[in-house]
């Protein structure tokens, strides 16, 4: 593996920008220079003049669709898109095929990953009515966290037997996240409509039929059982405002025990933007109104929200292209999420330390991840390189997903990742990917 001296560049992490230095040795980041200082000759140099470096972001939410699924999208195929977008390391979702309900599946995605992945990885315990054991039997240290679909899921992963439950949200080794929706009151919703408009439901009537009230009720429930059993509760995609009155804004990350996480598509969106994109931005829960998206992006601030990711779930384009009732929830965004944040920061409404923070240091520190999310020697050298003066529009022809669309086709964007560190090894310039070598396994401090 090659030694690197990266020099010249700002540095953002950990509440400040500054000119610096960083020397990569044996995969580590092994001195952070302020200032800078002449090179040694024992590294390759990167002059990066002009550039920004960033911790690598963590994305704790997406659905790479391996196994079996992957006519949609692989290992290889996401994990490539995740680098060029500065996503140095995952988190991966059970709903594959099969699903992930026993260690023995679970273990068979770590070595597909080990195999294929050029991020570093991990992988959610799925959790259903009647795989009790295999879930209590996760490693809190080799493993993200279980997966909890409260209310409303995919295939055979709906977990909604109380006493099961119970029993997890009680006696769980590790942290829960959850998808929260409540079923029941989709299924009214969706009752009303079919019967109103005789089965002629349309994109825009999304956020009518999954509403906020379906998603408040249900994390209402989980936050309910994690207090009771005094869990670590991690709730996914929030999407509304009405959720944001359940969390708590004065303690501090590394204290709390339920922690949110909001998706860059709730705060780029809204309902406004159903009929001009239709099925390309339905996903579950429903891109919701003007107001949510705006209390959603408060949310970066006042400490209610904790991390922000994308719930990358690609579909083709040919499943996007059904009619609503058949089209599949869910749309690719991992390559783009960063981008689009450093997009709010040209607007002048996030700066760039507070990004880093909510997609780089809190996944790390609400995951306890080891070694990972800030710019400090010793930890591994996980990197994002970014150019923020370079003007480029988003299309078919640079475009990386499996899937091979985009619901921000045609978007204008002022910022561009260059380079991608990952464990110190040069997998993304310019373009171009070095897949000589894997991503690695997260471990985590619990």
């Amino acid at each position: 593996m090659k030694n690197y001296h990266l020099a010249n560049a700002q540095i953002v992490n950990e509440g400040e920008i500054f000119t610096g230095d960083l020397i990569i040795k044996d995969g580590y980041i092994y001195e952070v220079i302020r200032g800078g200082r002449p090179a040694s000759g024992m590294a390759d140099i990167i002059d990066l003049s002009g550039k920004l470096i960033l911790p690598g972001v963590i994305d704790d939410h997406v659905h790479f669709r391996e196994p079996g699924l992957t006519y949609k999208a692989d290992l290889l195929s996401e994990s490539r898109a995740a680098v060029a977008g500065g996503v140095t390391s995952f988190m991966d979702m059970p709903n594959t095929l099969p699903p992930v309900l026993t260690q023995n599946i679970l273990e068979e995605k770590y070595t597909l990953a080990s195999q294929k992945s050029l991020a570093n990885y991990s992988f959610y315990m799925g959790s259903s009515n009647d795989n009790l054991d295999d879930v209590l039997r996760t490693d809190p240290l080799k493993v993200c966290g279980i997966k909890v679909f409260i209310g409303s899921s995919t295939g055979n992963l709906l977990l909604d037997d109380q006493h099961t439950l119970e029993m997890i949200f009680s006696r769980s080794p590790l942290l829960i996240a959850v998808h929260a929706e409540d079923d029941r009151i989709i299924s009214e919703n969706l009752r009303f409509f079919k019967e109103k408009y005789n089965d002629a439901l349309s994109p825009d009537m999304h956020p009518l039929i999954r509403n906020a009230e379906c998603c408040y009720q249900a994390s209402l429930l989980a936050v309910s059982l994690a207090r009771e059993y005094n869990t670590r509760l991690h709730i996914l995609h929030l999407s509304t405002e009405k959720e944001l009155q359940l969390l708590d804004k004065d303690i501090p990350l590394d204290q709390k025990m339920i922690t949110s996480e909001v998706c860059v598509h709730y705060l780029w969106f809204s309902d406004r933007n159903y009929r001009e994109y239709g099925n390309r931005i339905k996903w579950n829960p429903a891109i919701k109104s003007e107001d949510d998206r705006r209390a959603l992006f408060q949310g970066l601030f006042d400490n209610s929200l904790d991390v922000i990711a994308t719930d990358h779930s690609p579909h083709t384009l040919e499943e996007k292209n059904r009619p609503y009732l058949q089209a599949p929830s869910g749309a690719p965004f991992i390559q783009h999420a960063l981008i689009v944040m450093l997009e709010f920061h040209h607007q002048g409404r996030i700066s760039l330390e507070r990004i880093v923070d909510m997609m780089c240091h809190r996944p790390a520190v609400c995951f306890t991840i080891r070694d990972r999310g800030f710019i400090r020697e010793g930890y591994k050298a996980d990197l994002t390189v970014i150019d923020t003066n370079c003007e480029w529009t988003i299309d078919h022809g640079n475009l990386l997903y499996k899937c091979g669309w985009s619901p921000l086709e045609g978007t204008r964007f002022h910022s561009m990742i260059t380079h991608t560190f990952v464990n110190g090894h040069l997998v993304y310039c310019d373009g171009r990917f070095d897949e000589s070598l894997k991503g690695e396994r997260l471990l985590f401090s619990r």
